[in-house]
């Protein structure tokens, strides 16, 4: 909203003109505001109203450019402004002041969301922690242990992307914000719109394109740039496109020919930028977010002793997130899941069997093959079977494989607990487990009562 005021030396202040934009912000239409002055101050918020009238002051008293943020009160709503304006003194004592008020609303609640994003994250991880610290069982440790380096990485790499994210986001706040207000009363209304039109479709594409997308993309924009004789098309081009705009460019055409093209597309690119730096902070937090649930889910430990009712299949994809990163450099998972139903169990001791079975199978194949994990109903039993596609276990050792301190694997890499811990929870489960193996496929099949 643009605006021009005057304070008479009297202390009385009179609105000379206000922008329609003045309805956006405050749902007021400009004749009003010039006939009653008080319109707007009525609406500051009530903890804003003595800083704001200090800051209309210094600059007043001073002579010097004023900047403030303060919230207003519209229809029972909370919103944000900006306000900038350079108070000029004339020669009958009055200061004339020429300025600019801006919505930031938007902007204010996605920096609180992502102030709640980094609580809440920071809660979660503590949480984790303190869950830590109650893994009381040897296997279980030796096992969060072969998992860590795993996590760590699967939760460090959305994390990486967050704080870039937020970096971007405080540069836009700290470079770029503040030049917005003079850059949009540089350019036309025409400009304005073709700016407002090419960011809606920038915004409004979801596309993901891949490497190859791209390059054909910016081949074909690059040459459609040179007939028009745009110059530098290959890097307005590469512009257009990470921007997500690579279609129905001819609408852009009279901006990107413009005296202020390069200046506005880079302005464009920013904002959108922003959007894209949030959207990859809302991802990324629920990339971490899963992780650390599925984390936290397997290292608990209940001490009710109490079976409670578990959808088996939910324990099952807790192991998977865990292994995530062994699994996506060389394993391809084939789920087949019927619709069965919870059962009782002692899920935290389950969720020890999936991880144990899971990890022998990524092992026994080199963490490269085929892992179909199969969940059915039959009758009055439910079954869970974990098939690898690795070398296989030798016959003459598969009785043995449930005895404890059993190991084929090489000293300081096995304690040969693992699978008789399987089995002993198997059988508190009143349950079964059995072991088919030859060359190139082995299958686990655990059978539990319902």
């Amino acid at each position: 909203m643009i605006y021009q005021s005057v304070w008479y030396p009297d202390g009385s202040q009179k609105w000379l003109y206000v922008s329609p934009a003045c309805r956006k912000i405050y749902g007021i239409e400009p004749e009003a505001i010039v006939g009653d002055n008080s319109l707007i101050n009525n609406m500051i918020y009530q903890n804003d109203c003595a800083g704001f009238e200090d800051s209309i002051a210094v600059a007043a008293n001073q002579l010097v450019p004023w900047h403030y943020v303060w919230r207003i009160v519209v229809s029972d709503q909370i919103k944000w402004v900006q306000g900038h304006s350079m108070p000029d003194k004339q020669a009958d004592g009055s200061i004339l002041w020429d300025g600019q008020l801006i919505d930031i609303t938007e902007l204010k609640q996605a920096e609180e969301a992502l102030r709640q994003k980094n609580e809440d994250l920071a809660n979660t991880l503590q949480q984790l922690k303190a869950t830590q610290e109650e893994l009381i069982q040897s296997e279980k440790m030796a096992a969060l242990g072969q998992l860590v380096a795993g996590v760590a990485h699967e939760i460090n790499t959305p994390l990486g992307a967050i704080q870039l994210s937020v970096d971007d986001i405080n540069t836009f706040i700290g470079k770029t914000l503040i030049q917005l207000p003079t850059f949009f009363q540089s350019i036309s209304k025409t400009q304005q719109q073709d700016l407002l039109a090419l960011l809606q479709q920038a915004f409004q594409n979801e596309t993901t394109l891949s490497s190859r997308e791209q390059r054909r993309f910016r081949k074909t924009l690059a040459r459609q740039l040179e007939e028009h004789g745009i110059d530098n098309s290959a890097n307005i081009a590469d512009t257009l496109v990470e921007m997500g705009v690579y279609e129905n460019i001819e609408r852009f055409l009279p901006l990107l020919t413009a005296y202020h093209g390069q200046t506005i597309l880079n302005m464009a690119y920013q904002l959108v930028s922003l959007q894209q730096s949030t959207q990859t902070i809302a991802l990324a937090s629920k990339r971490a977010a899963k992780v650390v649930f599925a984390l936290k889910n397997f290292a608990r430990f209940d001490r009710s002793g109490e079976k409670v009712k578990t959808n088996i299949t939910e324990g099952i994809e807790t192991a998977l997130t865990l292994y995530g990163n062994q699994l996506k450099h060389g394993v391809k998972v084939n789920r087949s899941y019927d619709a069965v139903p919870p059962i009782l169990c002692y899920p935290d001791e389950l969720n020890q069997v999936w991880t144990n079975l899971i990890h022998n199978a990524l092992q026994a194949m080199d963490y490269q093959g085929t892992l179909t994990i199969t969940v059915k109903q039959l009758e009055n039993q439910q079954f869970v079977s974990f098939t690898d596609s690795g070398k296989g276990i030798p016959a003459e050792i598969q009785p043995k494989i449930f005895d404890p301190f059993f190991t084929t694997k090489p000293p300081g890499e096995g304690s040969g607990l693992g699978l008789d811990i399987v089995k002993k929870i198997i059988d508190k489960h009143e349950g079964q487990i059995e072991v088919e193996s030859v060359v190139g496929k082995t299958t686990f099949t655990v059978f539990l009562p319902m």
